[in-house]
């Protein structure tokens, strides 16, 4: 298993060939209160960096991006009635989808949690 960040805070949890995403636990603090979910659809087809959903808070709604190509396996639907789950959960219970990689080497060209966890210090 390996976990990956991008730079649009998003994290992938990697293990054999199909990824766990949702958003880091650093974007869900800005965003505050997480009150809508809108998932992506179950077979979909996504490129790195495509829209696929949107994450709504008190706040801002905000574009969710794929961190890599593939298609969407799942969705957790836990977060159609608990959108909540993303603030108290962000890197577990409040993943957004599962997708199966199609272009792997895309991984390679996101952040570890070091890399990442430097990124957000810079963000300020």
């Amino acid at each position: 298993m390996q976990i990956k960040y991008s730079r649009d805070h998003q994290y992938v949890i990697v293990k054999d060939g199909v990824g766990t995403v949702g958003i880091t636990n650093y974007a869900q603090e800005k965003l505050n209160d997480v009150t809508t979910v809108e998932l992506p659809h179950v077979g979909a087809q996504v490129q790195k960096g495509g829209a696929v959903g949107v994450v709504e808070s008190v706040k801002a709604a905000s574009d969710f991006y794929s961190p890599v190509s593939g298609e969407i396996l799942s969705v957790n639907e836990a977060l159609s009635g608990k959108p909540e789950l993303v603030n108290q959960d962000a890197e577990g219970a409040g993943w957004i989808y599962k997708i199966k990689l199609t272009k792997p080497s895309e991984l390679d060209t996101l952040m570890d949690r070091e890399a990442y966890l430097a990124f957000v210090r810079e963000q300020g």
